[in-house]
């Protein structure tokens, strides 16, 4: 069953550690979860994503895995822990940012969202029921609600109205959640989505609605719509205003964010758990991050460096490789170059929190930030 313990929390800011149990393992937190949208990490072995990276998490996403392999294809292979051979836990995302970004062809209305899939043109509708059991299908231990993703500049007018669409989906979700049971012997949970763009009073509206639907099924809350065009501050400012508004007793999940500095500063505002595309897209791009600062594979500089890849890094790529070697693969053009690069991102961002969560627990944490975050950042 799923249950949070929150072992620490920073005296002089509100960082937490704590542990998540679920029936696939523990996972210790603050956590950032690789992003494996299709059932897959990209570029990187399951084998490496648990004995190098040490990641204790990884995400699916339910658009992705609805519209290919597809339900039939999932529920015959037992849910997607057997389909991708991850015996770990996952979340699932709603798919509700992905609609958001598929904005042209789609249609959102009280009864669910209609949209065009974007592989061959097929209709299609995600209603807040049929989401609930794609879930159950695909099988994570952690399900998001259904909602829509209000863009950070919409206006407070037209984010009153999504927050009004998204309230509604949740009441619903919530209720077909509550009534459906796991399909493969081990337990869900699921964790509502906090929108309201950038507008305190919305952002307040949505926790207690969310809250009033509070039981033991809702293992979490995510705040969501953040980072999708809005100023940082605003961001922050969100989280602010969110997150002492939420159970102490459960965690909470900033979704899709971010930088390094991002997640330190989310950290600090009271945040768990996140995950991003970042480490390994920016990675397939030559941009690796370190906690001395952002280099650029590509770079002519790094030509003639033979020195280790990263002598502060924890992934085995770290030491095994020399910077020439890999600017050589980028600009080879060789794919290796992206697999090399993602693994040390990820370990990297894993590194990152695991380190965090060790300066909660010591009591040192905004002290700490303070010392790093200035490095983080640099271009190297």
């Amino acid at each position: 069953m799923f249950k949070f313990v929150l072992q620490a929390q920073d005296s002089c800011s509100g960082a937490r550690a704590g542990v998540i149990s679920t029936d696939h393992g523990e996972i210790h937190t603050p956590i950032f979860m690789p992003v494996g949208t299709v059932g897959s990490v990209k570029g990187v072995y399951h084998r490496d994503l648990k004995e190098d990276i040490k990641a204790e998490i990884i995400l699916g996403n339910t658009y992705h895995l609805y519209l290919r392999p597809g339900l039939d294809t999932l529920r015959k292979a037992g849910g997607l822990h057997k389909f991708e051979h991850w015996d770990r836990p996952i979340l699932t995302d709603s798919g509700g940012f992905q609609v958001f970004s598929l904005a042209p062809i789609r249609k959102l209305t009280p009864e669910g969202c209609k949209f065009s899939s974007h592989i061959d043109g097929s209709k299609h509708i995600f209603t807040p029921e049929n989401n609930v059991d794609t879930q159950r299908i695909i099988g994570a231990d952690i399900i998001m609600a259904l909602d829509e993703c209000c863009p950070g500049d919409a206006d407070e007018r037209y984010a009153a109205k999504s927050l009004k669409l998204t309230q509604g989906w949740l009441e619903r979700f919530a209720k077909h959640f509550d009534e459906t049971q796991p399909l493969y012997g081990y337990s869900q949970t699921m964790f509502p989505i906090i929108q309201g763009c950038v507008y305190p009073e919305l952002r307040k509206r949505a926790v207690e609605h969310a809250l009033s639907l509070d039981n033991a099924n809702r293992g979490g809350y995510a705040v969501g719509g953040l980072a999708v065009g809005e100023p940082t501050e605003k961001m922050y400012e969100m989280l602010e205003i969110t997150c002492p508004l939420l159970p102490k007793d459960k965690p909470r999940y900033l979704m899709g964010v971010g930088t390094p500095a991002n997640i330190l500063e989310g950290i600090e505002r009271e945040i768990d758990m996140f995950d991003c595309v970042m480490p390994t897209r920016n990675g397939r791009n030559g941009m690796l991050f370190t906690w001395n600062g952002i280099m650029n594979m590509r770079n002519s500089k790094w030509t003639d460096d033979f020195t280790p890849l990263d002598p502060d890094g924890t992934s085995m790529v770290d030491s095994y490789y020399t910077r020439a070697y890999i600017h050589h693969l980028f600009i080879a053009k060789e794919m290796f170059a992206a697999m090399v690069a993602s693994e040390h991102n990820l370990a990297f961002y894993l590194d990152l929190v695991k380190t965090a969560r060790e300066h909660i627990v010591a009591g040192d944490f905004k002290t700490w930030k303070a010392s790093v975050l200035p490095k983080l950042s640099q271009r190297l």
